[in-house]
């Protein structure tokens, strides 16, 4: 007779995080001008249950990258982590990893997903790596087993901040299970949101070290405090990551070239063409550099709130302008042109690459009262093009929690029922995802709370 599973130990919750897109300044940010970065709607959702007593496993889930591994959790190198000189903290402020660390994990994150082949199996190890690192870093080897299971609606790769969302996810989780994070709740003094989002920040950091080595920081910030972020490097020192708290939230099109992108090869033309064009390059990046200040100062006014048209049509007019220096440094692409060429058309907004360029990804700040039949057929056109169209919020809230994981206003009546894991893994695409348990465009899901930073 097969045993029956015991009821899971606490309440099943649920964490999500947000993706992100630059707004201003890509590529001039590398020579030291400031960029802004924000918030998109488009997030990664985190499930997380724990098992009963008797089950003493962590298994890790990620079903949209198709990675999903099991480890007995008294196998995994604990004596390692809690020796006195290596053992962290929640309160511990960690900027780079620990080698003995990062080698004893290793073998545990090798083990992942051995039939598949080696570019998709090396995402895996990375991401298991940050798990695990992070689990061993927060958790306890006395911990009862949990499920981690990760869906996200943000395209994976793009440039819009999939793996600092998840790490954001992951490091607010564990900091809920050992009880750290007393929010988020409406009486929460702006100062203690400020401490706990800085606790999940430094710690979603860690997890990036783990999967790209030398991040900036801007993904993870963005992730945790949602809004907007001003950033900027300053050689030796390091980058600054300012939040802009009074970041409206605005209608954004995002629109996936679904043409692979190679951050590195553009920074390269970049640089190279610095080297044959010093004077010009140095213009353009100073022009970059100066429309992002005029945009900040613009954000920051007394009146701006996204709504008023003319400030909405001086913000437009800097996004153009930005795209056209970035063309003008030889990192746009065709299909990038042809989004432009498309959106300009239907005169719904005005367009940027974002990111690094190359492919990826292109933004529409929409006008005022665009007409819901204008974007249906301008989806149309995308789709026929092969372009991928998501309709979004720029400037949106960070990391969230649903605790318990329990549906408030669902569909079909599934109000007050917790959250099933097999209808969480079988959501199809981005729609299916966000109806089932998704914060949404409109950002009103009845149930969501998140940490808010004082706005200063």
């Amino acid at each position: 007779m097969e045993r029956k599973v015991s009821s899971p130990m606490a309440p099943t919750f649920m964490v999500s995080a947000p993706g992100k897109v630059i707004v201003f300044g890509e590529h001039a940010a590398v020579y030291g001008k400031p960029a802004i970065a924000a918030a998109i709607s488009l997030r990664s959702y985190l499930l997380v249950t724990t098992l009963s007593k008797s089950q003493r496993t962590v298994k890790l889930n990620f079903r949209d990258i198709g990675l999903s591994h099991t480890w007995k959790i008294e196998t995994l190198p604990w004596d390692v982590f809690n020796q006195p000189s290596k053992k962290t903290f929640y309160y511990s402020l960690v900027n780079s990893l620990d080698p003995e660390l990062l080698d004893a994990i290793i073998p545990h994150a090798e083990a992942v997903s051995k039939d598949l082949p080696e570019k998709q199996r090396k995402v895996h190890v990375r991401s298991a790596t940050a798990f695990l690192y992070l689990f061993l870093s927060l958790g306890s080897p006395e911990s009862p087993g949990f499920i981690y299971t990760l869906r996200s609606t943000i395209p994976i790769g793009a440039g819009l901040g999939s793996s600092a969302s998840v790490c954001a996810c992951l490091s607010t989780a564990l900091l809920l299970q050992i009880r750290i994070l007393a929010g988020p709740h409406p009486d929460q003094p702006p100062e203690e949101a400020d401490i706990q989002i800085e606790r999940i920040n430094r710690w979603a950091f860690v997890g990036e070290l783990c999967i790209h080595g030398d991040p900036s920081g801007v993904d993870n910030a963005i992730s945790t405090g949602g809004k907007a972020v001003i950033f900027q490097r300053n050689y030796p020192e390091p980058p600054t990551v300012t939040p802009l708290t009074k970041f409206p939230k605005l209608p954004l099109l995002l629109v996936d070239t679904q043409e692979p992108r190679s951050t590195a090869a553009q920074v390269e033309k970049v640089r190279i063409l610095k080297t044959k064009q010093p004077k010009m390059t140095e213009f353009l990046l100073d022009g970059i550099g100066q429309l992002t200040t005029c945009a900040l100062e613009l954000i920051s006014s007394a009146g701006f709130d996204g709504n008023g048209t003319d400030a909405l049509e001086c913000l437009g007019t800097l996004i153009n302008m930005n795209h056209g220096l970035l063309v003008s440094l030889g990192v746009s692409h065709p299909r990038l042109e042809r989004i432009r060429e498309l959106v300009d058309y239907a005169d719904i907004g005005w367009t940027k690459l974002t990111g690094a360029g190359g492919g990826g990804c292109a933004i529409t700040l929409f006008r005022p009262h665009v007409k819901g039949e204008t974007i249906k057929e301008l989806e149309r056109k995308f789709t026929a093009e092969g372009f991928q169209k998501y309709e979004t919020i720029l400037g949106t809230d960070g990391v969230g929690v649903l605790l318990p994981a329990v549906f408030r206003n669902g569909i079909d009546g599934e109000g007050g029922k917790e959250i099933d894991q097999e209808k969480f893994e079988n959501a199809v695409g981005v729609q299916g995802i966000e109806q089932l348990v998704g914060v949404g465009v409109q950002e009103n899901r009845e149930g969501w709370k998140f940490w808010t930073r004082a706005v200063i």
